[in-house]
């Protein structure tokens, strides 16, 4: 069963999309948050279920994070999405602390890829199907430049000032 609902946040209505768990806070585990006009975006499917409260701990914490007073989720994730690779990606999303950014090259090197393989990691990272709470935004080019953000470079910016007033 897919659950859903929508939050309002300053980056445009997000649509958080989940399973249930038995072990997740609230009850259920997050498998998509997208926003309006984001390349490759979850669309509401006619057989999801509108179910607001079964999000409620995991809307408390991005309400928070927008805020400026939640520096780390605590959501699990449903599994199951995406390639190994991808996953081990994502994976290393999630070491890179709030306020800091990283490169792909210095994510790559983190992960043991060739320097061949930096395209394929930032073809994982456009993939991520959890935006905001997975920190993709935090990686920048080598040059310091904002690049590749599936939500806008906008949104990327937005987020990036979150977390460095």
């Amino acid at each position: 069963m897919t659950v859903y609902t929508t939050l309002d946040s300053p980056l445009g209505d997000l649509l958080l999309v989940g399973e249930p768990s038995a072990t997740a806070k609230g009850g259920t585990a997050l498998a998509s948050l997208s926003m309006p006009g984001q390349k490759g975006a979850a669309a509401v499917q006619d057989a999801w279920i509108r179910d607001d409260e079964a999000f409620t701990a995991i809307a408390d914490q991005l309400r928070a994070y927008f805020a400026g007073a939640l520096t780390q989720f605590e959501i699990e994730y449903a599994t199951g999405s995406g390639t190994d690779f991808q996953r081990k990606v994502w994976d290393a999303l999630d070491s890179v602390p709030y306020g800091t950014t990283t490169t792909y090259g210095a994510l790559a090197a983190r992960l043991g890829l060739s320097r061949a393989a930096v395209r394929a990691l930032g073809t994982a990272i456009g993939r991520n199907p959890l935006l905001v709470v997975r920190p993709c935004h935090r990686v920048i080019g080598a040059d310091g430049s904002l690049t590749g953000y599936a939500g806008g470079l906008e949104r990327k910016r937005q987020l990036l000032d979150l977390e460095t007033a």
